[in-house]
């Protein structure tokens, strides 16, 4: 059948990782140095001049005021718009999503998205008693028009006790499984270790891949002084790695265009369908930790929309900033998470492949690209993640023309969904339904943070703040302990 010839269609995909040496003596390396780099890799000269619309995912290792106005510059694109996006891992698919829209209405011909981090650089000229710089725009210059509205990582409750950052907040949520999965404490860090080596050997394998070294499940869990305890249960081989120095970019337009730009139709992947939602930004307000609501009904709308099952798609990339985020995905999409036919990464996760802050999922989409291309007649599933398992995006891809890309906000339907009564101040005797303890520097517990179920079935969350209680949180299997809790917040063990 004739395909439309406003049909989006992925042309040019392009990833780079920056590994010289670090010299304070030199001019260090800017994040968007590797965008351009990245675009080159993505397109010859010719498409990058035909660029139209430059939009770049936010960038935290260095300060822009518009980072696609440079990006645009340095690749001799003519004439341009530029966007810049919030802060968020689902961003890069999100901007997909809506680059397809865009090219499908003729409200923008060739897109570049194109996403970096310095961070390594950063950190090691710092600890050479130097800093990163970056081109700096005057102020002449208007700040980036930013694409779409931010969706708040947490609540109220969550900031009043420190429960702030991913690394907290994610071991939180591998507790609430490993409880409701009725599993030890043993067999749990067992099938996770075993879980995050199957991710470790996708990156072995995969030339982009910050760490390509072999890793076992007993080295990935066994804390020690290269490996050390982050939040419990989750080692440094278990978290996110954004301390690296890595680009990527993404050309889409229309098979209409493509054809006029001469890109062999080999190289096109075709977008097939998108979808975009977000759970509760309070964790408090989940109605289980375990779950989400957001993955589930937008991850089965993206496959209906595109007249797919989940057993229809070849290869998958689940986010995967921690175990906990890649079994909740595969929990509610339906996926075995050992299928040695079908693994959840094709990039080996933002443990071992990276995690260069909100733009990953430019490289799971790079990568998956890549992997289609060799393989035509099938097709992928990228799922994207922001927050706290809070945002969501998803795409199905595939080397066949869709009949028509399809998207849709998946918002109004998860709203409808029950949610949990998260109280941000409450007083008494609870049960803990999940709990994380933080480690220093030194391998010693810090403290613990808990959920707590009121006995009217409401959450709060609390903490401990003595060490030495919280080290018996690491010693101990407190799911369903008594806790008093403290109009403060402030935790005791009963």
């Amino acid at each position: 059948m004739p395909v439309d010839p406003r049909t989006p269609v992925l042309i040019g995909y392009g990833q780079v990782n920056h590994r010289d040496e670090i010299d304070p003596e030199t001019r260090s390396v800017e994040p968007v140095d590797l965008m351009a780099a990245a675009a080159r890799q993505a397109a010859d000269s010719k498409v990058l001049e035909a660029v139209d619309s430059i939009r770049v995912v936010n960038v935290l290792s260095a300060h822009y005021r518009d980072p696609g106005l440079l990006l645009g510059e340095r690749i001799h694109a003519a004439e341009f718009t530029t966007l810049y996006s919030p802060v968020g891992g689902n961003l890069p698919q999100s901007l997909v999503n809506q680059a397809c829209l865009d090219i499908q209405q003729g409200r923008a011909g060739v897109v570049l998205l194109a996403g970096a981090e310095t961070w390594r650089t950063r950190r090691g000229l710092k600890a050479r008693g130097s800093k990163l710089v970056w081109t700096v725009q005057d102020d002449s210059v208007p700040m980036a028009e930013v694409a779409g509205d931010d969706v708040p990582m947490a609540g109220d409750a969550e900031i009043r006790i420190g429960l702030d950052r991913p690394a907290y907040v994610y071991p939180l949520f591998e507790q609430a499984l490993r409880i409701a999965n009725d599993e030890s404490i043993e067999d749990h860090s067992r099938r996770v270790g075993e879980l995050w080596a199957r991710f470790n050997a996708v990156a072995v394998d995969n030339p982009h891949a910050w760490i390509r070294k072999p890793a076992t499940a007993g080295e990935i869990t066994q804390p020690g002084p290269r490996n050390r305890m982050i939040s419990w249960p989750y080692t440094k081989l278990m978290n996110s790695n954004n301390m690296v120095d890595q680009g990527a970019a993404l050309i889409l337009t229309s098979v209409e265009q493509a054809k006029r730009l001469q890109i062999p139709a080999e190289r096109w992947i075709y977008p097939h369908a998108g979808t975009d939602a977000h759970d509760t930004p309070a964790i408090g307000d989940r109605d289980e930790l375990y779950r989400s609501t957001a993955i589930r009904i937008a991850g089965a709308r993206v496959l209906q929309l595109a007249d797919l099952r989940i057993d229809d798609i070849d290869y998958v990339d689940l986010y995967s900033c921690f175990p906990s985020a890649v079994q909740v995905a595969a929990a509610e999409l339906g996926l075995a998470v050992d299928d040695p036919g079908r693994p959840l990464t094709v990039t080996g996760g933002l443990t071992f492949a990276g995690g260069p802050w909100s733009n990953y999922v430019m490289h799971s989409i790079a990568t998956m690209a890549e992997l289609l291309v060799a393989n035509p007649g099938r097709r992928g599933l990228i799922t994207a993640n922001g927050g706290y398992l809070t945002k969501h995006s998803f795409g199905v891809y595939g080397t066949e023309p869709p009949a028509e890309f399809r998207w849709q906000d998946m918002q109004s339907e998860v709203d409808r969904e029950p949610a949990r009564d998260g109280l941000v101040e409450w007083e008494g005797i609870g049960t803990v339904e999940a709990w994380t303890t933080p480690f220093n520097r030194d391998g010693q517990p810090e403290r613990a943070f808990l959920a707590v179920r009121t006995p009217d079935g409401a959450r709060t969350l609390a903490q401990i703040a003595d060490p030495v209680v919280a080290e018996v949180t690491v010693r101990e299997d407190i799911g369903g302990a008594k806790v008093a809790v403290a109009a403060d917040g402030s935790a005791t063990l009963k």
